[in-house]
């Protein structure tokens, strides 16, 4: 498999470790869906339907997957229970496959963006911020030069909170004083990245949900003001969620979509929670790439998203 060779043993034991919880629910719930069962019939496909859903797979994309397999039973005459894992994996492949999987080597930077730029979005409590410090710390890992800006103007302790990252990791923090413009804050974080030969931005934005006309402003306003120094900026506008929230990701998932031009997915808390079933249902149902998965509270604990990984972690032996 093409992800393979981004993956070694350790970052395979990580997603593993990860995503336990989610697996040992699933596969709990599986087997009480076949129990008594040789072949997957109707009755099956209920109770299946029903896992899925308590998965936080969501109705629809559980929907999706019952119909992929109802098709399969439909031409293969007869279809086994004991196959039915299998059919699982590669039908939910499948469905993450076509969101698109990003191929290029994790925490790679194109080489005509620099600085490249991402702005990352997320109601607080998410991880958002602590998303961020890991990125930090994975670029500069891999020999890049990263600047972060503290746009998150509305909390002293989401700057402090940056900042401590920002010494931790050992990157530059662009901060002003609390209340200030956060499209100021970013306009002076590409100034001063630029002007230093950066390789990396990451731009760190308020977490409130208010109405999306506010929020909607607000981000095209800092969005707007970082063209001014960069006309392609952002590469990246990043959401994050916490996958632990299940059902409430998708909704906060609608708002900021609604709200700016989201292009990549960060998923966080996968570690502490049995619904990791979220990643497949978001995926699908907004069309937008995962990028990355946070599987707890280490450096490296932060992994660009595989669909295929994913997947063989979650319904491996």
């Amino acid at each position: 498999m093409a992800w393979f060779n981004f993956f070694s043993k350790e970052k395979k034991e990580t997603l593993d470790k990860g995503l336990s919880k989610t697996k040992e629910g699933v596969f709990t719930k599986l087997a009480r869906a076949v129990a008594g069962k040789d072949r997957v019939d109707d009755d099956v496909l209920d109770n299946l339907e029903e896992v899925l859903i308590t998965s936080d797979v969501g109705v629809d994309t559980t929907l999706r997957i019952i119909e992929r397999i109802e098709q399969r039973v439909a031409r293969d005459k007869y279809l086994g229970t004991s196959e039915l894992n299998r059919i699982l994996r590669e039908e939910i492949t499948a469905l993450l496959t076509e969101t698109g999987e990003d191929a290029e080597e994790d925490f790679a930077v194109p080489a005509n963006k620099r600085p490249y730029v991402i702005m990352v979005v997320g109601v607080n409590g998410v991880g958002k911020t602590t998303t961020i410090g890991k990125m930090a710390y994975q670029y500069k890992k891999k020999g890049y030069s990263v600047y972060l800006g503290a746009a998150d103007t509305f909390r002293a302790a989401a700057v402090e909170q940056l900042v401590a990252w920002g010494d931790r990791v050992g990157v530059p923090v662009v901060k002003q004083k609390m209340g200030s413009d956060p499209a100021s804050v970013a306009y002076d974080t590409l100034s001063s990245a630029k002007a230093n030969n950066a390789d990396v931005v990451i731009i760190d934005t308020a977490g409130r949900l208010h109405n999306k006309i506010g929020l909607m402003n607000e981000l095209t306003k800092i969005k707007n003001v970082m063209a001014k120094v960069l006309p392609d900026a952002p590469h990246e506008v990043l959401l994050v969620l916490d996958g632990s929230t299940g059902q409430n990701a998708f909704e906060q998932a609608k708002q900021f979509t609604a709200a700016t031009e989201v292009n990549e997915l960060a998923i966080t808390k996968l570690d502490g929670t049995a619904k990791g079933g979220v990643v497949i249902g978001i995926s699908d149902q907004f069309k937008i790439p995962v990028k990355y998965i946070g599987l707890g509270e280490g450096m490296e604990d932060l992994q660009v998203f595989r669909g295929a990984a994913f997947v063989d972690s979650l319904f491996g032996d």
